[in-house]
């Protein structure tokens, strides 16, 4: 069994669609950070997305921790030409409710698709899996790229994973079993 704890990054309190913008966490709390960092399995091996602020948190929570190198495939949804605006100021508003309302193959002008996220994201796992079988693993990284993976484990569609609560530096625990993905928590405040 492999079980997977995901971090989300600490807060950007940006007020726009983040994806691949390299903006940085406030990781300010430290005493939220000390609490998440012992939460996590101590023997566990720890990787972040390759952004700023998954890799600054994940630099505040390491601990004893092992570090692996940056994963650039934890990344969030890449918006394309949408990154870093306002959800009003989009001047297509039929393609961008399609796109949180019906989550699949709909992308954003020069951006990827949900399809597109979940696999980049479930590759990455795969490759994080198979290169340490059985060990405890702490990925930090992004809203979309978590849901991705909730959405497996459930077994339930994109647009009902959006559904679930993903807070900055929230644990989402994953047990990966021979009968696939189990979920054991989601959304976690330590």
């Amino acid at each position: 069994m492999s079980r997977f704890f995901w971090v989300r990054h600490g807060p950007t309190h940006a007020k726009s669609m983040v994806g691949w913008s390299d903006i940085p966490a406030d990781l300010s709390d430290t005493a939220q950070l000390a609490r998440l960092s012992a939460h996590l399995p101590e023997g566990a091996v720890m990787v972040s997305s390759d952004l700023v602020r998954a890799r600054a948190t994940a630099d505040a929570i390491a601990g004893p921790r092992l570090r692996l190198a940056d994963e650039r495939d934890l990344r969030e949804i890449h918006f394309g030409d949408w990154e870093l605006q306002g959800f009003d100021t989009i001047p297509d508003q039929d393609h961008l409710r399609a796109f949180w309302e019906r989550p699949g193959d709909i992308r954003p002008p020069g951006g990827e698709s949900w399809h597109d996220v979940s696999a980049r994201v479930s590759g990455a796992v795969a490759r994080l899996r198979a290169a340490h079988p059985g060990r405890d693993i702490v990925a930090v990284a992004h809203m979309g790229a978590i849901l991705t993976q909730v959405q497996a484990a459930l077994g339930i569609s994109a647009y009902d994973a959006f559904a679930h609560r993903i807070d900055n530096l929230s644990v989402t625990e994953l047990h990966w079993e021979e009968s696939g993905w189990q979920a054991r928590g989601i959304n976690h405040l330590p």
